[in-house]
């Protein structure tokens, strides 16, 4: 029996369909990732595709290590050759080998946000901005907007048009980015902006990954960003094997830079693509569906499709509307002990919340009625304070032109030093036109 057989007849032609351009259409739990990993399969095994001419995209590190682990298991010897990676793992593996082409180090530091939220306020210091006026974080977004729509420094103040506070913006965003390069650092939306830079000025690199990448699949292709879209195109201009997967009707990241218009134009964008829909949802109940589909069916601006099931119609689905939060998380926990006063377990229950500043009303009132609880989530281990200090010494032995892995750790532990100390050091630098960590080498 074939791997394929258990496919249903919509999944089979998405893997069987490998030429030119192709958007799935996959409705929640329909079995994209079997599609994709199924795919992959495909083109190797019956093809005769290299694996090293195959890459998987998907968002995140978790669901880039599933795909991972399904290709691996569908494929075998060989798989560990297909590039299955989220767009930034992707992209740093390009930039480590020629972003000496736009004048970096190929040792050059990634920027989490803690480090660039150190650098604005060094940077807003420098200009002369108000950060009571500029929060640090409005400028921050303000910066990765634009670079989400590859719109750079120069460009910025055009668009300003004169206004104020755009001018203000713009001036921050050149300083930044003078001192990012003056770091050798890239921040996580550069790791995008400079691939596509290098693609598009640097022929010879861009007919290599194309040659390389000669078919390419991109996942959640609804959440992609401009800068994204267009790294993509670059890759696939060649050869056109680009098979994208999203649902429109889950496109939740316009605040990150989403542009959904990616997905609802693809076929603009490609003429000659074929368009498949996977409408049998594998997770839910009938009445999920039948609820799901009644709101969805109210949005604007989407491609028609409709999710049915074979898994029965299932519970009835239950809305309580509450004045405050507060009458809310007192129904959760009453809720809860009766469920379990009725047989259940207190692990039965899952609560899930927007934000996490609403957890709190839920704890306190779960501690109230003594209900064991567990929070999911909490403090990233990569930002702990311990853990990013000695990631600083890591970055300056690495890269000592980093100022802001130097500026961490010249205290820590303490050594005596003030931020007077700190602030002539600074100045001395910028006077002399050199980095921090030379000015301590060779102090004027």
């Amino acid at each position: 029996m074939s791997i394929y057989d258990k496919l249903n007849e919509p999944q089979r032609e998405a893997v069987y369909h490998t030429d030119g351009p192709l958007l799935i259409l996959a409705g929640a739990g329909s079995g994209k990732t079997r599609v994709l990993t199924h795919r992959i399969a495909y083109l190797i095994g019956e093809r005769g595709v290299n694996p090293w001419n195959i890459l998987a995209i998907t968002f995140t590190n978790k669901a880039a290590e599933e795909m991972r682990q399904r290709v691996d298991n569908l494929v075998g010897f060989g798989a560990e050759s297909v590039w299955v990676s989220t767009f930034h793992s992707a992209c740093v593996r390009i930039l480590r080998r020629f972003i000496d082409r736009l004048g970096y180090e190929n040792h050059f530091t990634i920027y989490d946000t803690d480090d660039q939220k150190t650098l604005i306020k060094e940077v807003c210091r420098k200009v002369d901005v108000d950060t009571k006026v500029f929060k640090e974080r409005s400028l921050l977004s303000a910066i990765s907007s634009a670079k989400n729509e590859m719109i750079l420094p120069d460009e910025f103040e055009l668009n300003a048009g004169g206004d104020f506070a755009k001018m203000k913006i713009a001036k921050v965003y050149r300083e930044y980015e003078a001192q990012m390069r003056a770091n050798n650092a890239l921040d996580f939306d550069d790791l995008l902006v400079k691939t596509v830079q290098l693609l598009q000025t640097q022929p010879d690199v861009l007919e290599s990954y194309q040659e390389r990448f000669r078919y390419i699949m991109v996942d959640e292709y609804q959440d992609t960003n401009t800068v994204q879209f267009q790294l993509v195109s670059l890759l696939a201009g060649k050869y056109k094997n680009l098979c994208v997967v999203g649902d429109d009707d889950q496109s939740i990241y316009k605040f990150r830079g989403a542009n959904i218009r990616n997905i609802l134009d693809f076929e603009h964008e490609f003429p000659d693509a074929k368009v498949i829909k996977l409408e049998q949802n594998y997770r839910s109940t009938g009445n999920i569906l039948n609820a799901a589909n009644s709101v969805i069916a109210n949005n604007r601006g989407r491609k028609e499709k409709s999710l049915w099931t074979e898994n029965g119609e299932g519970e009835l689905i239950r809305l309580r509307q509450f004045d405050t939060a507060f009458d809310e998380a007192d129904f959760i926990g009453e809720d809860i002990k009766s469920a379990v006063r009725q047989g259940g377990s207190y692990n039965d229950s899952a609560v899930l919340y927007r934000t996490n500043a609403q957890s709190r009303l839920l704890e306190e009132k779960f501690i109230a009625m003594n209900i064991p609880y567990k929070i999911v989530g909490g403090v990233n281990f990569y930002a702990r304070r311990e853990i990013k200090d000695l990631l600083a010494y890591l970055k300056t032995i690495d890269n000592g032109r980093d100022d802001v892995a130097v500026r961490r750790i010249i205290n820590v532990p303490k050594r005596g030093i003030g931020l007077t100390t700190i602030n002539r050091i600074q100045e001395s630098a910028t006077e002399r036109g050199i980095g921090f960590y030379e000015a301590l080498l060779a102090p004027g």
